[in-house]
Order: structure tokens, then C-alpha cells, then sequence
């Protein structure tokens, strides 16, 4: 059993339950042609998907950082799957390594929510998210629009839109798209450009924050 301390206000039975049932039906229904959150993402440019479309380059893409630090110092996040309605608040990493449990459980908030399945998310991505939490000090959960996406999700956004990369980097447990209530979402982007890590896209229509653990780039989206 996780301990208290390390995983926090779990909206549901994170852990131990599976996707079955209505739930299952549920994600099979979104897969569906009447999807709002699947119109939304469809809004989204190639570059955000997976990597810039050649030809395409990004705006003011930075040299790649050096490596983060290593420390032992406890990292938290704070997660609100807004599809599922899940929340987890998570001690993912402690004494020096990633706590393994927490970390699966962060992977099950982040699951296609439209199939139920799970994926490996990249842990660097959560370091990112952590030390964005830290750089706009908020006390908000972050809101996530998307995690991960599996092929068949994927696959029919793609065939939907050309705007959907064939290979998405949220395929790759690579990527993830956020906003906070408690920060306004320019200074959200702000501070993920500040980290000078991975991709950075900027909706404010559709009012979301990618970032992503690949090639530092950056966009604006609708």
C-alpha cells in the first residue's frame, strides 16, 4: 500500500482500479466523432504533436541545457486530470531516486483517458513540471488537457486533422498539456521558456501550456 505521505487527495482508486466497466465505456464513447476535447487538440499545430514539420522551424529555439543537478531534496506534483476527474498529490522523488509507486500512479492519472491505457511517462517530464510548479509558486494542481496518447488515439485524430503529427511525442510519454488556476497562462508559458528545457507551445485561445522533454523550441498555437 502507498503511504500516506507520498500520495494525497486521490479522487479515485488511482491505484487497484482498473479500467473496466462504465469507465471503459466511457473512454471507448470519446473515441467517437462527437469529441470536444478531441476538436480542441485538433486545433493544435504539428509542432506541438511530435517534432517541427520540415520546412517549419519553430521561433527562437534555445541551445539545449545542461543536465539538471542531482539531489536527493524530495519532489512533489501536484495532478488534476480534468477528463477523469482524478486528483493526485505525489512525493515522486526521494532519498535520490524516483519512489516507484508514486510514480505508477502518476502514469495512471496521465493515461489516454479515451482508451484507459497506461504508459511509461518520461520522468524527466515530471521534473519539469515540478520545477515549473516551483518557478510560479503555485499551490494549485496542475490541470492536464492531455498526457499520454496512445497510436489508436492518435491515429484518429490524425485521420481527422492534418494538424495531428503522425508521431506525437505524447506517444512517447514525452509530453503534456497544462494550465493552472492559480497562474495566469502567459506566465505559465513564461517560466517553462525560463527552464530553457524541451518544447514550450503557447494557446491562449484554447488556453493551455504544452511542454515537452524533446528538442528546446518554441511556438504559438491557437
Amino acid at each position: 500500500m502507498i503511504e500516506r505521505r507520498k500520495l494525497l487527495g486521490m479522487g479515485l482508486g488511482v491505484l487497484g482500479a482498473s479500467v473496466v466497466g462504465p469507465v471503459a465505456a466511457l473512454a471507448q464513447a470519446k473515441l467517437s466523432d462527437s469529441d470536444p476535447i478531441g476538436d480542441l487538440l485538433l486545433r493544435q499545430s504539428q509542432q506541438a504533436e511530435g517534432l517541427p514539420p520540415e520546412g517549419l522551424a519553430p521561433t527562437a529555439a534555445a541551445p539545449a541545457p545542461p543536465p539538471r543537478p542531482a539531489s536527493a531534496a524530495p519532489r512533489w506534483l501536484k495532478l488534476h486530470n480534468i477528463h477523469t476527474e482524478e486528483k493526485l498529490e505525489a512525493v515522486y522523488f526521494e532519498n535520490g531516486d524516483y519512489v516507484p509507486d508514486a510514480v505508477q500512479a502518476l502514469d495512471k492519472v496521465l493515461r489516454d483517458y479515451r482508451t484507459g491505457d497506461v504508459h511509461p511517462m518520461n520522468p524527466r517530464l515530471f521534473d519539469t513540471l515540478a520545477d515549473l510548479a516551483g518557478k510560479t509558486e503555485t499551490k494549485a494542481h496542475f490541470q492536464v488537457i492531455s498526457g499520454y496518447r496512445s497510436p489508436k488515439t492518435n491515429a484518429l485524430l490524425h485521420e481527422r486533422s492534418g494538424e495531428v503529427a503522425k508521431r506525437s511525442l505524447h506517444m512517447d510519454g514525452k509530453a503534456i498539456d497544462i494550465y493552472l488556476e492559480d497562474v495566469a497562462l502567459d506566465r505559465v508559458r513564461a517560466a517553462a521558456l525560463d527552464l530553457g528545457r524541451g518544447g514550450v507551445g503557447y494557446y491562449p485561445t484554447s488556453n493551455f501550456v504544452h511542454v515537452d522533454v524533446g528538442p528546446v523550441r518554441r511556438w504559438v498555437g491557437s
